[in-house]
């Protein structure tokens, strides 16, 4: 097939079109992926497959890609402005069908940083992961971390450094949830370009995630943990 003819998303079958809604994520073509995401949901798919079954799946490769320099901020940018396109239909239909809800993050870069990209791109997967998000932005002082963990009652915390100069600031935060007394109660998950495991452990966090596909995935693990031990303490 040469490229100048139109690829008509309604008539490629189930198998096909989630692997063209891959390529079209990564290519961040919003447009089509709301088109596939209508499509499949007018074919009886379930919103929670489409999810988990194109649009993650998609934006892991993303992920990967980005983690190994194939892909760049620009295109990484585009493909999570697609994502949202298809998650903007999709996210009433989650609720109203009740899928299964991982668990809630707060998340935000530290203060005297302003780099989201890294952050953002880890708060798309996390609800494209299936996680409720609530992204506090950049610049955030304990302050600001303290007060969403105890309006919101997130399951974990997510705090994002892209300098070494900011990096110290999140054991600032670290130690004050200590001395508070609500360490404990938060999984607390940390990355950034600088920082690596030692540091990650050095703070007190209770892991370091080196992209956003890692951060999915220790999210996930974490939370069923912390899920498996209420279950066994109730």
């Amino acid at each position: 097939m040469s490229d100048d003819e139109e690829i008509i998303l309604a008539d490629l079958p189930d198998d096909e079109l989630v692997l063209q809604m891959m390529d079209d994520l990564y290519d961040g073509l919003k447009e089509e992926i709301e088109e596939s995401v209508q499509i499949l949901l007018s074919r009886g798919w379930t919103p929670y497959d489409i999810l988990t079954k194109a649009l993650v799946a998609g934006m892991t490769i993303v992920g990967h890609d980005f983690r190994d320099g194939i892909l760049f901020v620009p295109e990484v940018l585009l493909a999570a402005n697609a994502m949202k396109g298809g998650m903007f239909i999709l996210k009433p239909l989650l609720i109203e069908t009740g899928a299964p809800r991982m668990g809630k993050m707060v998340i935000g870069t530290v203060k005297g940083d302003i780099h989201d990209i890294g952050k953002n791109l880890v708060g798309m997967m996390m609800e494209g992961a299936g996680f409720e998000v609530l992204d506090l932005g950049i610049n955030n002082s304990v302050e600001k971390y303290l007060a969403a963990l105890e309006s919101e009652k997130p399951d974990i915390l997510g705090m994002s450094a892209l300098l070494t100069t900011t990096m110290p600031y999140m054991k600032v935060v670290i130690d004050t949830m200590i001395a508070n007394g609500i360490r404990d109660d938060y999984i607390v998950l940390v990355g950034g370009a600088p920082l690596n495991e030692e540091f990650g452990k050095a703070i007190g966090a209770d892991a370091y995630c080196r992209d956003a596909a890692v951060a999915v995935e220790t999210a996930k693990s974490f939370v069923a943990r912390k899920h498996n031990q209420m279950a066994a303490n109730g």
